[in-house]
């Protein structure tokens, strides 16, 4: 393999593996932020007991995520600066401005706000703990739409003129409002709220297979799990579909591959716009992503639908716990939503080359003037450790699931009463002495 194919390589299976952690991050979140509104502000004293072990354990399983693919994070951009300096001198001062914004959000907001919701639980008061969480998930889709403001630059690049050899920022709002991120952007975050539905959905299904005890608490996270599923997997299929107009008026090549015509006729336009050269990206990688999405979202969506109907009269609870081949079918679901996740990026990635910022800079001239045996150890070394944080992470969150909530650690103390007096920090009177340290 030559160097740019190894760069490539390193940055496709990172990238890859980290997105696997995002996708399931931001479709979580939003759910247990749902979960913990409605276990906060119920009155009744047995229901909000069941919401609140509801909260934490699906809160658990999110935070193992969220903590170990925060790590696969912090590669990401090291990556420009090691692997594609002509990037980084090309577009620095462009695509440096998301990146950075994304870092603050993720790394600085994102994680103060999750942090102070988990040691939060007993210490603070409901309305304060509550929108600590919604804080968690907006900054989680906030750190998203940054990244896809950056990638979307390398997509359609806008906003910027070219002086020397380098691009230079003149118009931040038409960069923030680039369509191809804004597009990308809906269907992430309905392909996100499909992952978590199906997530959850899958693991209820199997305490429901496995004859649980939990019965009220695994009742309304398949209801939950189920609802979201269905509503987000249909929409993501048709949100999908509305990226086509973008791509053909920005990416005639991509949109003649994926509807395989015109291939010959955009050759030819980008020869004459760009000079000799082969400008269509493989062509069997797009197909197989576009069809992996295709296939499971059309899937997912038809048996969640069925799902939604067997929810009335509790025949979905009951035909679990009877019919075990129906709940795996579910849990099998899971792993699907993160393959037709990663066949998306494919497409997305792929169907753009041979151009890293389209129509400007192209891959061959971005990689780093690196020696090949430097890219081989540094691609074996990442793809190790970030294989083995995702072994480590899926083993952590299926042996949590398993359990149950009786293994959630999050909120092991009791909250606060709402009739404790108001103090100054979580509702210490300000009368008494301040403790001595």
């Amino acid at each position: 393999m030559s160097a740019a194919d190894l760069a490539r390589l390193q940055f496709a299976a990172t990238t890859g593996i980290h997105w696997l952690f995002v996708i399931l991050t931001m479709g979580l979140v939003p759910l247990v932020a749902f979960m913990h509104t409605r276990a906060a502000y119920t009155k009744d004293p047995a229901k909000r007991a069941v919401r609140e072990r509801m909260t934490r354990f699906w809160g658990q399983l999110y935070v193992i995520n969220y903590a170990v693919g925060i790590v696969t994070g912090l590669v990401m951009e090291f990556q420009f600066g090691l692997s594609w300096s002509g990037l980084s001198k090309f577009a620095g001062n462009v695509f440096g401005a998301p990146l950075a914004l994304e870092t603050l959000i993720a790394f600085f907001a994102e994680s103060t706000f999750l942090g102070m919701w988990i040691f939060g639980w007993g210490q603070l008061r409901r309305g304060v703990h509550v929108t600590l969480i919604w804080l968690v998930a907006l900054t989680a889709y906030a750190s998203g739409y940054f990244i896809l403001v950056a990638n979307g630059f390398l997509q359609h690049p806008v906003g910027y003129e070219v002086r020397g050899n380098a691009a230079y920022l003149t118009d931040f709002g038409a960069l923030l409002t680039n369509a191809n991120a804004l597009v990308a952007l809906e269907h992430i975050v309905l392909a996100a709220l499909t992952t978590g539905g199906v997530f959850m959905l899958g693991v209820s299904a199997w305490h429901f297979a496995r004859g649980t005890k939990e019965t009220e608490l695994f009742r309304s996270s398949l209801r939950l799990g189920t609802w979201v599923a269905m509503l987000a997997s249909f929409f993501v299929v048709v949100v999908g579909q509305l990226q086509l107009p973008v791509i053909k008026r920005t990416q005639p090549m991509k949109y003649a591959v994926l509807k395989d015509s015109g291939v010959a006729e955009a050759q030819r336009r980008l020869v004459e716009q760009h000079g000799p050269g082969n400008y269509v990206p493989h062509e069997s990688w797009v197909h197989i992503g576009m069809d992996s999405m295709q296939i499971i979202g059309n899937t997912i969506s038809t048996i969640t639908f069925i799902a939604v109907f067997l929810l009335l009269k509790d025949r979905l609870v009951r035909w679990l716990g009877r019919r075990r081949w129906l709940a795996y079918t579910m849990v099998a679901m899971i792993p699907l939503t993160f393959i037709a996740s990663v066949g998306g990026w494919v497409v997305r990635e792929v169907g753009r080359q041979p151009w890293l910022v389209y129509g400007q800079l192209k891959v061959e001239d971005a990689v780093s003037h690196v020696s090949r045996t430097s890219l081989i150890a540094s691609c074996t070394v990442f793809i190790a450790i970030f294989v083995a944080l995702a072994v480590t992470n899926w083993t952590l969150i299926t042996r949590f699931a398993v359990r149950g909530p009786d293994s959630a650690q999050i909120g092991a103390t009791e909250p606060l009463s709402e009739e404790l007096p108001e103090g100054p920090v979580g509702g210490i009177d300000d009368k008494q002495p301040a403790p001595a340290f």
